[in-house]
């Protein structure tokens, strides 16, 4: 699962939540090491022809938006989200792309945790609200880690409450 609890003092429970990263840096670099050797295979049956430099600069092209493409998606996977629950405070900290924060404070008292299986942007959407606002807990989750997280989470705040 792409959360989990971290230990904290007695009566404070954090969670961190971040999205699934499939490709690791030595995947990455192997991936971009093998397609830049499969796309130059056609090279060498023109090697020594000026067909040579016709075709270089569209290779090179491909590889390099293939490279582009999967380091903006590794950039933009750069999401944390860091919850904690004490029995005077709740905290929500967002740690976005480029470094953009967001954060969400309330009372545990009034806060209840919701899952919206229907009519949210994404299935079985998970939110918690207090007092007047709603945000949402780990969008970049899956159908089923959400539901998991939604009883963990209830689970955890009936034993603190």
């Amino acid at each position: 699962m792409p959360y989990e609890f971290l230990p904290a003092a007695p009566p404070e429970t954090r969670l961190r939540l971040w999205p699934h990263r499939s490709l690791s840096q030595r995947g990455f670099v192997w991936f971009i090491g093998t397609t830049a050797a499969l796309i130059g295979v056609p090279l060498v049956a023109v090697l020594g022809s000026p067909v040579v430099w016709a075709l270089l600069p569209f290779l090179v092209g491909t590889i390099w938006a293939i490279w582009f493409a999967l380091r903006k998606n590794g950039r933009d996977r750069d999401i944390v989200e860091d919850l904690i629950l004490s029995p005077d405070q709740i905290t929500l900290s967002r740690h976005g792309p480029k470094g953009k924060r967001q954060d969400w404070q309330a009372n545990p008292y009034w806060l209840r945790i919701t899952l919206h299986p229907t009519g949210g942007p994404v299935p079985n959407y998970l939110t918690l609200r207090a007092e007047a606002r709603e945000v949402e807990l780990g969008a970049f989750l899956s159908e089923d880690e959400r539901i998991a997280l939604c009883h963990d989470l209830e689970r955890r705040l009936a034993a603190m409450r």
